[in-house]
């Protein structure tokens, strides 16, 4: 099987793969700073799939929708691939319903993964043109109430990095250790043979 993943999602993958003995499949990734245009996803994961499939591989894809606007599904449709369940990381992190209530507790919220926690400056701060252009932080930020750091991991270090991005977009901080939620029982499914996997 090939598992077509998001670069943010890489470290995790390969530390549940390595914590559950797992080589039932090979891990393709697309970069990471591709969240910062999400209109070319569908493609680069597309053209992913075919090469696997021209190799007769069995291919799973994780990533949610990442602001895709349901054109990676639509993609998945057509070669019949499934994906991790939800719209972004921070949903199957923290699973859907707690999500959900974090979401519903401040729309306004602003959310770090230990991924994001550890290339905050990469990815927003230089990615978004915030360090040139200031005045974009305002833009991208204004309507942002708080910073909610789901963490993966409990990491001294990658807290205090959460807690200084918090600082840097002048957001109230907020942390909820969350694990690897559903993106650890999506693999453990796919661990399973066809004829289990059918049975659930």
């Amino acid at each position: 099987m090939v598992v077509i993943a998001c670069g943010a999602l890489a470290n995790e993958i390969i530390q549940l793969q390595r914590l559950n003995h797992w080589s039932f499949f090979e891990l393709e990734c697309i970069p990471a700073q591709i969240h910062n245009h999400p209109e070319q996803i569908p493609e680069l994961v597309k053209a992913k799939i075919l090469k696997a499939k021209s190799e007769a591989k069995e291919v799973f894809v994780a990533f949610a929708d990442c602001g895709t606007g349901g054109l990676l599904d639509k993609v998945l449709r057509e070669f019949e691939v499934s994906r991790l369940p939800g719209a972004h990381c921070y949903e199957f992190y923290a699973t859907s319903a707690v999500f959900e209530a974090l979401s519903e507790e401040e729309l306004g919220s602003f959310y770090l993964t230990d991924f994001l926690a550890r290339h905050f400056d990469k990815l927003v701060i230089e990615g978004l043109g915030i360090r040139k252009y200031p005045e974009l932080k305002e833009m991208y930020f204004g309507n942002y109430k708080r910073l909610v750091y789901l963490a993966q991991t409990e990491n001294l270090d990658l807290l205090n990095r959460a807690k200084i991005a918090a600082e840097q977009l002048g957001l109230e901080f907020h942390s909820r250790y969350t694990g690897y939620g559903t993106l650890a029982t999506s693999f453990a499914q796919l661990a399973k043979t066809p004829a289990q996997r059918s049975q659930t």
